[in-house]
């Protein structure tokens, strides 16, 4: 068994994809998500649910990254924090203005089960 570790995706979903082709996957990986899956590039609520779908496949853990706490914070709280808005947040609040109540629900739990650390 691989344990793969990706980090930093900052809403780059096609980089993200184009990776894990790269990568010749096998049933048997593990994968490490290690935060930031948001905040930067225009497929933040994508990328959120690739990761989501992804999860179904492979076994994956997922980190909680600087960014994510604050999509989280945004999602559940409506907060527009400043700072989050000039380091990417605006992109993200962008992509999630696309989804129904129903999504934003499930990318809100799958938010809230992120990982502050993980020991292997």
């Amino acid at each position: 068994m691989r344990t793969l570790v990706v980090g930093d995706i900052h809403g780059g979903l096609r980089a993200l994809q184009q990776v894990l082709e790269r990568m010749e996957l096998r049933s048997n990986d593990r994968f490490i998500f290690v935060g930031d899956y948001v905040d930067g590039w225009s497929e933040n609520a994508e990328t959120i649910a690739f990761l989501m779908d992804f999860s179904e496949s492979y076994e994956c853990i997922f980190i909680r990254g600087n960014h994510d706490e604050l999509l989280y914070t945004y999602l559940k709280e409506k907060n527009n924090n400043p700072m989050w808005l000039n380091h990417g947040g605006l992109s993200s609040q962008k992509s999630y203005a696309k989804l129904s109540e129903a999504e934003i629900e499930k990318h809100i739990t799958f938010l809230e089960h992120l990982r502050n650390y993980y020991v292997d």
